[in-house]
């Protein structure tokens, strides 16, 4: 099965018409927002094109085969079985979050955060001014891990623990033990969970553990279909949630805000994928990990002071790149106007990301030589 990077010109797409907002130019190659350059697979193209032939596009209900295809990819997958009642279907796992924020806080709670660590965590808490709770991944010898202790004294202040799992930006795919610690730390203090599981399908060597299986009655689990089928422009994802009470105050949340109905195209690309996408996403794990490998080994065959962070989940890939001892302006203005390239900025992800960048592998390796070719000479021209 082949993937090649497909041109996205003239398709509205962030990633390159959000150049020069984001970098300043669009005179670079653009490997920062988190969708693929790769194109979905074709039972969701069929699929959405057999519903585009019919030409009415109304309002529409979420149907049977919608919550069947999410039980049965949650069994299929994760070994998990879950009650279709669980399912709230949603609009987006950011939205979501904002829902959770407003449903299970008020004005100044604390919330806790794993950081560096997705934007939109550190920007939900503060823009609903609440207190943010920074629980600093510890970083040794190339590999990130929770310091627990500083986690329990935040727990203490705390009302709810925005969670990552698999972690973004750092691909962490946390161990069962460490789930098992947080939970208990939680439940302890009586810390709601809401865990982004968005990355879950995309998870190499080791295995994925839905939260709600060790935290039924505490946790909030957030997904989607949208990273692992790249069909984020469609705005589809879901929560699941066990306890009743917590089920009807999100839900009540999510309803202030009209976000009733679905997306008719999201829902029938969700039923496609979890219903035939399989066979694809285990092939597109292989091309994902033989990019992971392709950047790690060009960096070290060409003496390339930079190190990736071991990739245990997702297509995104952090750089540690504090040998060349610039500071962090200084090193986005290397990618951007030196070698060209468009990568988030570590710092984005919060202090703690100071000195990385973050890089969208989920190209063809063809872009990615060119890549790394551009960060070579820029290197060289730098030593």
């Amino acid at each position: 099965m082949d993937f090649l990077a497909l041109s996205r010109d003239y398709t509205h797409s962030v990633k390159l018409e959000s150049r020069v907002k984001k970098f300043g130019t669009d005179d670079l190659l653009p490997l920062w927002v988190a969708d693929m350059d790769i194109a979905s697979p074709s039972c969701i193209q069929d699929a959405l094109a057999k519903r585009a032939a019919h030409p009415i596009y109304g309002y529409t209900i979420y149907p049977e085969e919608y919550y069947g295809s999410i039980t049965n990819w949650m069994q299929k997958r994760f070994e998990t079985t879950i009650e279709k009642e669980w399912i709230v279907p949603a609009y987006g796992v950011v939205p979501s979050i904002n829902f959770t924020i407003r449903a299970f806080t008020q004005q100044d709670d604390g919330i806790i955060v794993q950081t560096p660590i997705y934007p939109p965590f550190i920007s939900s808490v503060r823009k609903h001014k609440r207190k943010l709770l920074e629980n600093k991944l510890l970083y040794r010898d190339g590999v990130y891990s929770i310091d627990f202790e500083d986690f329990e004294e935040k727990a203490k202040k705390a009302k709810l623990f925005l969670f990552c799992s698999p972690h973004n930006p750092t691909g962490r795919a946390w161990s069962l033990d460490e789930l098992k610690r947080l939970v208990e730390i939680c439940q302890k203090y009586n810390v709601l969970i809401v865990s982004d599981e968005i990355h879950s399908d995309i998870v190499y060597t080791k295995r994925h553990y839905p939260l709600i299986t060790l935290a039924p009655d505490s946790t909030i689990l957030l997904n989607a279909p949208s990273k692992t089928f790249n069909i984020a422009g469609l705005n589809t994802s879901y929560a699941l949630i066990p306890n009743k009470k917590l089920r009807i105050r999100y839900q009540q949340e999510q309803l202030k805000a009209g976000l009733g109905d679905g997306n008719l195209f999201g829902i029938e690309a969700l039923i496609s994928a979890y219903s035939s996408g399989a066979v694809w996403l285990d092939a597109l794990k292989l091309h994902l990990q033989a990019n992971i490998s392709f950047v790690n080994d060009y960096l070290v065959e060409h003496a390339i002071p930079i190190k990736a962070t071991e990739t245990q989940a997702t297509f995104l890939m952090w750089l540690d790149c504090r040998a060349f001892g610039l500071s962090d302006e200084a090193l986005e203005e290397f990618f951007i106007h030196k070698a060209k390239l468009g990568l988030n900025s570590g710092v984005s992800f919060a202090e703690a990301g100071s000195g990385f960048m973050r890089l969208n592998i989920a190209t063809s390796q063809e872009v990615l030589a060119e890549a790394m070719s551009r960060l070579h000479d820029a290197y060289v021209n730098i030593k």
